[in-house]
């Protein structure tokens, strides 16, 4: 049986410097998507031309446009990229730029020239997850996040500040910390037998 073997990790890409080169539909998704889930994104965008939603998006937060077509100088500080032209050879050209300079990159809609992956993300205050199908069914991850949606608590951020500041009043080292909480946790989840 074949096995999703990615790495899940939350970046602060408030603190990186993100480029997406593409300026049409898919441009436009991604960058959407980044913004609703980090608003303080570091984004740079590439493209010789922009859909007007797109500039109007990018205006509302820190993102700089750029009128240009390609170049691998593009690249230059950057910790991630996002390849979506609609020409293919662009695309595996920023591919192959980018794995030069060891810099991670997504080229949207073509699992083999992608470091990583965006997945379903459903966000309640800290509460954050992310669902990968590693990159075979965006519609498995999209009907997933509407899944969690539904059945994560409104509240469920009341909780985690609650525990946080319960976390701080607790005695002795990491694993009596841990597991005073797993036990005060426990009943949180309901798990039928």
């Amino acid at each position: 049986m074949e096995r999703n073997e990615l790495y899940p990790i939350f970046l602060k890409v408030s603190n990186l410097n993100v480029l997406i080169v593409g300026g049409g539909n898919v441009g436009l998704e991604k960058l959407t998507f980044m913004l609703k889930s980090s608003p303080n994104a570091q984004v740079q965008m590439v493209a010789p031309e922009f859909l007007q939603e797109t500039l109007d998006l990018a205006n509302r937060h820190k993102v700089e446009i750029i009128r240009e077509v390609y170049q691998k100088r593009h690249l230059e500080g950057k910790h991630l990229v996002i390849a979506c032209t609609d020409k293919t050879e662009v695309n595996e050209e920023i591919y192959r730029d980018c794995r030069e300079i060891n810099t991670l990159v997504n080229v949207a809609d073509n699992p083999p020239f992608c470091d990583f992956y965006m997945g379903g993300i459903v966000t309640k205050g800290n509460v954050k997850v992310a669902i990968s199908t590693n990159g075979k069914s965006p519609t498995t991850a999209k009907r997933l996040r509407q899944f969690f949606e539904d059945v994560i608590p409104e509240n469920i951020d009341d909780l985690v500040k609650n525990l946080n500041e319960y976390r701080k009043t607790l005695k002795g080292n990491f694993e009596e910390k841990v597991e005073t909480l797993n036990e005060f946790t426990k009943g949180l989840i309901n798990k039928k037998d």
